[in-house]
């Protein structure tokens, strides 16, 4: 008895064979340690969030959602009262700011009549078009891309060249409304750039977070074809890297891996044409890779690159709460400028 007892225990106690094909089992991407940063950042912001203030922003979007589809008719797509500028900007035609460029040159009519008034306000069942078509508000939709290598951002290119846009079929098909919407960039990524980019027919949101008044947190995974210099890294971390348009101005710089000095975490906030690659090319570096990790709280964390995904309801309020007042009218002071950080 205590024989059989002693050989059930040493069952028991025994290593688990491995299952069936385990070692074949797809394993998880290994993030460097600069993502591996970004991602606790990232979680910390979050959980910063106050709940009372999570359920104000939630309570308004659901009051917002309700006003905007409380008709059953889709001829009768205006609400009562809504400026025309908004209407557009909600129909994913344009930003606030650049529908009232559109009102002013005769390309939006409103039961038929041309309107050139920039706060012309809609009344219940007005009928809204844009270049003779006739608009419905859409819902507002949020698409985050691992964008690859050789890729245009733009939504159609005259030379045929592949466009991000390519990248994301099957969007329409996903939403459970069964619309089809119109995505947009949010900023650009050049041609040999990877990493995190944005997409949404929400133009009042897209313009705030491209405004440079926003000042948006962008982080870079860099990759130079030689060894950074002390001298150079001090120099781009104190805002002594003078281009054409200006001071490069960064707000934090890393070696996130202290062995190879030609691999550079930098964060900037500016939205210049390739600020990055002209930054370590005016200094006598090749850039050989540019990767964004970061971009306005949003990671490519378990999005395999060439992949795209929606945003949570929680990533968007995040955006929305980054982008409250923050864009400010044309001669506002500039704040002073961020402390930077070196880490070596």
């Amino acid at each position: 008895m205590r024989k059989r007892e002693e050989n059930n225990n040493s069952k028991r106690n025994a290593p688990k064979a491995p299952l069936p094909f385990e070692k074949f089992r797809k394993q998880k991407p290994v993030e460097s340690p600069l993502e591996q940063a970004v991602s606790r950042a990232v979680k910390a912001k979050i959980k910063s969030f106050k709940k009372g203030e999570e359920e104000i922003l939630q309570n308004r979007q659901e009051r917002e959602r309700k006003r905007l589809y409380k008709t059953d008719s889709p001829e009768q797509v205006a609400d009562t009262n809504m400026r025309l500028n908004k209407f557009l900007a909600h129909a994913g035609v344009a930003s606030r700011r650049k529908a009232d460029e559109l009102i002013q040159t005769g390309k939006v009519s409103v039961n038929g009549k041309v309107v050139f008034e920039m706060g012309h306000r809609l009344n219940q069942g007005d009928k809204v078009h844009f270049e003779g078509k006739l608009l419905n508000p859409e819902p507002k939709v949020y698409v985050l891309l691992n964008k690859p290598k050789d890729y245009i951002t733009t939504v159609s290119d005259e030379r045929d060249r592949k466009t991000v846009m390519d990248l994301l079929e099957g969007v329409n098909e996903k939403l459970k409304d069964g619309k089809k919407v119109r995505l947009y960039p949010v900023g650009r990524l050049d041609r040999n750039t990877t990493g995190v980019l944005l997409f949404t027919n929400d133009g009042e949101l897209a313009q705030q977070l491209i405004h440079p008044s926003s000042e948006v947190r962008k982080v870079y995974h860099v990759f130079l074809n030689k060894n950074l210099k002390s001298a150079d890294l001090e120099k781009i971390a104190e805002g002594g890297v003078v281009l054409e348009d200006g001071i490069a101005e960064v707000d934090e710089i890393a070696l996130p891996n202290p062995k190879n000095k030609a691999e550079i975490g930098i964060e900037i906030h500016s939205g210049k044409n390739r600020i990055v690659r002209r930054i370590f090319e005016s200094l006598g570096y090749e850039v050989e890779k540019l990767d964004r990790v970061f971009f306005a709280g949003l990671t490519k964390k378990d999005l395999p690159r060439g992949r795209w995904r929606f945003l949570s309801e929680e990533e968007v309020r995040m955006l929305r709460h980054f982008t409250k007042g923050t864009v400010k009218p044309e001669g506002t002071p500039k704040k002073k400028p961020r402390k930077r950080f070196i880490k070596k």
